[in-house]
């Protein structure tokens, strides 16, 4: 045990690219907060995803695994109980752990990431939920209030379950009829202000707390996931041609009421006008929620609670808005998705503040943590992002799985079937970065190869060009998947019981 465990806070700011932070070496001015606050971090800016949507992304990062060994690959994906969480394990280290989520895949579905969180509040739905709420109060109402709370939590999971598990009933939810109707009832994208102040009252105040318990604080902020919605003050610094353009606004609200198109390939190249119009109103959601974070900041600055707290900030994945004929996060992994921010600020100097260019695997934000409240294993300890450089066991190396959640498979193939066989969504998808190239294999047999270090917006497809790097990229690949299987071996993935689930994932390999 360390001397003083330092309070530890994990930001996600879900959807979120790398290519809006100025900070981290883009043109944007989208992120002033942000890169103010970098200023006194670890900037790294190679840092990689291990999935390109929220449930594999977050169970990575709770887990320190890659998503071929804990399984969340499925909307009805169960995280194994024989893996420990980054909640269990500093929970039992010694920290008051507590959650302040506004992503519904994360906080309202019971798919086992909230375990070990003692205090877990969701801001998705029509009032605050508190499903695994350790209350600081004893009052006969508070209790009352905390039961009721909780009973609709469950009724709300229990009720996505059923959805998750019935395919018509998932493509019912994805039509533009009634995607309103959901949107409305579990305030899809929650309150960012409001799950910030309660976390700068938890981090400042401690109350409940002994003055020494550490606390572990995990927030997800949903600002820059569709639909677009942020304040007039942002459209029209960012996307003024909204204003007086009717076309303009005519696609927008039918952007964001067309749940299914954020799933599925364009069958054409987005428009002009309407890319520009996307990237216009993404960085607006961009800058609303940069404005939040930096009222968080100071709150903390000023409450005294910044200089104890080693403070990560990421994002479980990035965001397509018309690159490659692709919108949202579900198919690919192109930079767009895995390359990801990640800021790391340490009062006890023990990461180097600046540009750190090294290929890391955001995964390892697990091993991080755990090595910082003094309660990792030795080698847990090696995979902290303290080593990096000739330390790093992983020798500068990252890679990245995807498979498209099966109801979604199943909902493309019935609608689009020609594109979805075209595109290879029902196809498995693995990448790996090492040094300065990007190997991304889809299928058993089409292989893409990138030069990031003069191509990174990944234009130019090496593989023809470069045989020999790509051979030698497949051999990573697989050793990938050799330690992987030992590892999956070890652990038990549960799934939901739908055998059509069941019988896709063994078409697909993932189960005998």
């Amino acid at each position: 045990m360390v001397d003083r465990q330092p309070d530890i806070v994990l930001l996600v700011l879900d959807t979120r690219r790398v290519d809006r932070f100025a900070c981290l070496g883009y043109p944007t001015r989208t992120s002033p907060n942000l890169d103010a606050f970098a200023s006194e971090c670890a900037r790294f800016r190679r840092a990689f995803a291990p999935a390109q949507w929220s449930i594999p992304a977050h169970a990575s990062l709770f887990t320190g695994e890659y998503p071929s060994v804990h399984g969340m690959f499925q909307t009805t994906s169960l995280l194994p109980t024989s893996l420990p969480t980054l909640a269990e394990r500093l929970g039992e280290g010694g920290y008051f752990t507590a959650a302040f989520c506004n992503n519904p895949l994360v906080g309202v579905v019971n798919n086992g990431l909230r375990r070990g969180f003692r205090s877990f509040l969701n801001y998705v739905g029509l009032i605050t939920t508190h499903p695994n709420q350790a209350s600081l109060r004893s009052s006969l109402l508070d209790k009352y209030r905390q039961w009721f709370k909780r009973k609709f939590a469950e009724f709300v999971s229990s009720v996505q379950g059923v959805v998750a598990n019935s395919e018509k009933l998932t493509e019912l939810s994805f039509t533009p009829l009634f995607f309103p109707v959901w949107q409305a009832a579990l305030g899809l994208k929650g309150n960012s202000r409001r799950s910030l102040d309660d976390a700068a009252r938890l981090l400042i105040e401690r109350r409940g707390l002994s003055s020494r318990q550490p606390i572990f604080c995990f927030i997800n902020l949903m600002d820059t996931h569709m639909p677009y919605h942020a304040p007039r003050r942002f459209v029209e610094q960012f996307a003024p041609q909204f204003f007086g353009d009717r076309d303009l606004q005519s696609y927008l609200r039918r952007f964001n009421s067309d749940a299914f198109g954020w799933l599925a390939p364009l069958e054409d190249e987005i428009a002009p006008a309407h890319k520009a119009l996307l990237d216009g109103m993404y960085d607006a959601q961009a800058a609303w929620q940069d404005e939040l974070v930096g009222a968080f900041f100071d709150r903390l600055r000023i409450g005294g609670a910044l200089d104890r707290t080693l403070f990560i900030i990421t994002a479980d994945h990035g965001e397509h808005l018309g690159e490659r004929q692709l919108v949202g996060h579900t198919i690919s992994l192109y930079n767009e998705l895995i390359h990801v921010p990640l800021l790391i600020r340490d009062p006890h100097g023990r990461f180097a503040l600046g540009n750190v260019d090294h290929v890391v695997s955001s995964r390892r934000l697990f091993h991080t943590a755990l090595a910082a409240a003094g309660v990792a294993s030795a080698a847990e300890r090696a995979l902290a992002l303290t080593n990096i450089g000739d330390a790093d066991p992983e020798q500068g190396e990252a890679f990245s799985e995807a498979i498209l959640p099966l109801n979604v498979q199943h909902m493309l193939m019935r609608r689009k079937p020609e594109l979805a066989r075209r595109r290879g969504t029902d196809q498995r998808r693995v990448a790996v970065c090492r040094g300065r190239y990007k190997l991304i294999q889809t299928g058993a047999d089409r292989f893409e190869l990138y030069d990031l270090a003069n191509d990174p917006g990944e234009i130019t497809d090496l593989s023809d060009a470069l045989p020999a790097q790509v051979r030698a990229m497949r051999e990573r690949l697989r050793a990938f998947a050799t330690q992987q299987s030992g590892r999956q071996a070890m652990e038990q993935t549960a799934v939901s019981d739908d055998p059509l689930v069941l019988n896709r994932l063994r078409d697909l390999g993932y189960l005998e």
